[in-house]
């Protein structure tokens, strides 16, 4: 007999090429890679992108929410698909729909076409996420190589934030905004085609997909969110705002009712029984919405105002990143002394006074005086809570209710930046119009016919006039942004408690968690 004849049958589902866990590590994480990146690598080509496809600035906000809504939204189900289907076939199918998404969304001549994709975008995402995460589980033994793993996947997904505003910079100075989708899809492709050599499947565990939980949470949401987004632009009595806010209602009340009433829900309420977790997942909720704008806008207002390019806007938000790495590290280093009130309490309200601080934006303020010094103290109020959150969110839950605690907490932001955001936009439309009112007398007097004739078809002012609109919008944006930041404070203060049983909690899960990234 041959040695060949002398092996063992491979085992179905058994990666091809086994033992080889370096090389799985590496495909896990970019899958994680592209999936964070591509959450911040849009923002910096955004004012790129309202240029060729002609999008309202108000309209805009869609082309991060479609993505985040649907990511969000679909989180637990994408997690809960992978436990009941196999995580190998899951994760390939949502990296499969993410890189499809991804090249639709780079041929994008609509605007409904673009949000289309960047939806999709979000399906594949949610899917292949949550996956990704619980793949490190089944491919690295209990013990310190699963923690390295476990350290690398979150380094993965703290620095891709900034790698997506580096990339994104590049990408649309030197090529064009397309190239912030299309890069994913040579990047897509390399996984599809090395996870099945590399990566096992999981077993199988039986259960229930909780679809409608999923669905009406989702359409739900994104009604409300396309209610305040219409609002902004049709004004509180137009009848498709108000229907908006009606189908919301109906649909989150019926989410609801299912979540009681199912036996596997896709969000288990008894989540909520807890007042520190109940907490934690609020303060996310209004933090995250306030990330979302502050990113949105000031991109608008140092490409728009201030001039800079794709490059240099990717470059100045990078002090944020440093800022919310330090204060990651040491929020992760004393939280099992302090607890997590301190943290929730200082980093709330750092964010609040970063955020007050560029309410103060005008078109004469440079970067160094009007938007690095409020971004730093925001990075790092906003780096106290992400570890605090996090660790918080899963203290002293059973081990088999810890994915659908975490993942609550990652679809509280995500979901949270979509509403937030929207929120934010109705702010600004309604302070840009008013401002744009004011200017418009002063731009008439002076402008030529062919201008003026330009600004009726339109409705934009041109610059300066326009630059004084936007700054305008944006300083008011802020105002709501700072009541985000307040809420999360209150809930830090008024709700979170600390307890001995949380403290002991926390120290063994940021003993398992490793330093931090």
């Amino acid at each position: 007999m041959t040695s060949s004849q002398l092996a063992a049958p491979r085992i179905p589902g058994t990666a091809r090429r086994d033992g080889r866990p370096g090389v799985a590590l590496a495909v896990i994480a970019a899958c994680q890679l592209m999936v964070v990146l591509d959450a911040t690598i849009v923002n910096i080509a955004l004012p790129h992108i309202q240029t060729a496809l002609a999008f309202t600035t108000t309209d805009l906000s869609w082309v991060l929410s479609a993505y985040t809504l649907t990511f969000g939204g679909l989180l637990l189900l994408g997690g809960r698909a992978g436990d009941i289907l196999g995580r190998r076939r899951v994760f390939l199918a949502g990296i499969l729909l993410f890189t499809l998404a991804s090249l639709l969304g780079g041929f994008a001549q609509e605007p409904w076409q673009l949000l289309a994709a960047r939806a999709l975008q979000g399906v594949g995402g949610a899917i292949a996420s949550p996956t990704s995460l619980a793949l490190i589980t089944t491919t690295f033994p209990e013990g310190p190589e699963r923690n390295r793993a476990f350290g690398v996947f979150a380094a993965v997904s703290a620095g891709g934030g900034a790698i997506g505003l580096l990339a994104g910079g590049v990408l649309t100075e030197w090529l064009d905004w397309r190239w912030v989708l299309f890069v994913n899809v040579p990047i897509g492709v390399l996984i599809a085609v090395l996870t099945p050599l590399y990566i096992s499947e999981s077993e199988r565990h039986p259960g229930r997909f909780d679809v409608a939980g999923a669905l009406t949470s989702t359409v739900g949401m994104a009604s409300l969110v396309y209610g305040f987004i219409r609002a902004s632009e049709e004004g509180w009595r137009d009848a498709l705002t108000v229907g908006s806010f009606g189908a919301a209602v109906v649909l989150l009340s019926l989410f609801v009712f299912i979540e009681s009433k199912a036996r596997e829900p896709i969000i288990p309420l008894r989540m909520f029984a807890d007042r520190n977790r109940t907490g934690t997942y609020l303060i996310m909720l209004a933090l995250a919405a306030a990330m979302f704008g502050m990113f949105f806008f000031i991109v608008q207002f140092v490409q728009n105002v201030l001039g800079f390019s794709p490059i240099r806007s990717g470059l100045g938000f990078l002090p944020v990143t440093v800022a919310i790495v330090t204060a990651a590290g040491l929020s992760q280093r004393f939280l099992p002394r302090f607890g997590p009130k301190p943290f929730m309490v200082a980093g709330s309200a750092l964010t609040g006074t970063g955020l007050a601080w560029l309410t103060l934006l005008r078109t004469d303020s440079s970067y160094l005086s009007g938007v690095l010094g409020p971004m730093l103290l925001f990075g790092f109020g906003m780096g106290l809570n992400f570890v605090t959150l996090t660790l918080t969110a899963v203290s002293g839950v059973e081990p088999k209710e810890a994915g659908a605690a975490s993942g609550l907490l990652n679809a509280s932001q995500q979901v949270g930046g979509s509403l937030g955001l929207s929120i934010l936009v109705t702010v600004f439309g309604t302070a840009g119009r008013d401002e744009a009112a004011k200017q418009a007398p002063a731009f008439l007097a002076q402008a030529d016919p062919a201008a003026v004739e330009t600004f009726r078809q339109t409705g934009q002012l041109p610059d300066p006039w326009g630059d004084l609109v936007l700054a305008q919008g944006i300083s008011s944006a802020f105002l709501a942004a700072v009541a985000m930041a307040g809420l999360a404070l209150a809930t830090a203060l008024l709700v979170i408690r600390v307890r001995r049983s949380d403290l002991e909690a926390l120290a063994g899960a940021a003993a398992k968690a490793g330093p931090a990234a």
